[in-house]
């Protein structure tokens, strides 16, 4: 009885921790939208495996890496970055998973990088971003699609970068300047 309980339950949790992650194509086809068309072919790409753990699909060539859209959400999103920011990507997806979020998630981390403890590069790298409603991969078209752009330029300031720290859809700006984190937000009007 106790054995049949035990493999219920092995069973139950397996299932459910299971996805319907789309085929690593698919992930590909999708994730890689977010990059320049230039550096698609030849970056990295992290997706899903069935049971809803993030995995490599393909390795890079260039410097970049995508994240495929994350299957257990309703809309679409997917990125690029320079692969110099993947120990910050990945601490970030760490903290998100033990459920450490927002500003405690970044104080973490960029207490992190002033220890030494987490690798984070001093010049200027690119995060691309791109969302949507739905992704259609027979078409490859993105309903609702709407792309920006991050620039990590950790201990930027306004001073040291020209840029204001006042959002804006029209023009660059500066967030989190002074920090490990700071980056430019480039947000076109939706």
């Amino acid at each position: 009885m106790k054995t049949t309980f035990l493999i219920s339950v092995l069973l139950f949790t397996s299932m459910a921790a299971a996805t319907d992650a789309p085929p690593a194509a698919v992930q590909i086809a999708g994730a890689v939208l977010a990059a320049p068309p230039d550096l698609r072919d030849g970056a990295a790409v992290l997706g899903y495996n069935a049971q809803g753990q993030l995995v490599k699909l393909r390795d890079g060539k260039n410097e970049l890496i995508c994240l495929a859209n994350d299957p257990s959400k309703k809309s679409f999103n997917v990125a690029c970055y320079h692969k110099d920011l993947e120990p910050y990507m990945a601490r970030g997806r760490e903290l998100t998973a033990q459920k450490i979020t927002g500003r405690e998630r970044n104080d973490i981390r960029w207490k992190e990088i002033a220890d030494g403890k987490l690798a984070m590069p001093r010049q200027p790298r690119t995060l691309y971003v791109l969302t949507g409603s739905s992704f259609d991969p027979a078409t490859g078209n993105v309903t609702d699609a709407y792309r920006r752009w991050v620039i990590y330029f950790p201990y930027a300031t306004p001073e040291s970068t020209g840029l204001s720290t006042r959002p804006s859809e029209n023009a660059p700006w500066l967030m989190f300047p002074g920090t490990a984190g700071a980056h430019i937000m480039i947000n076109p009007k939706k």
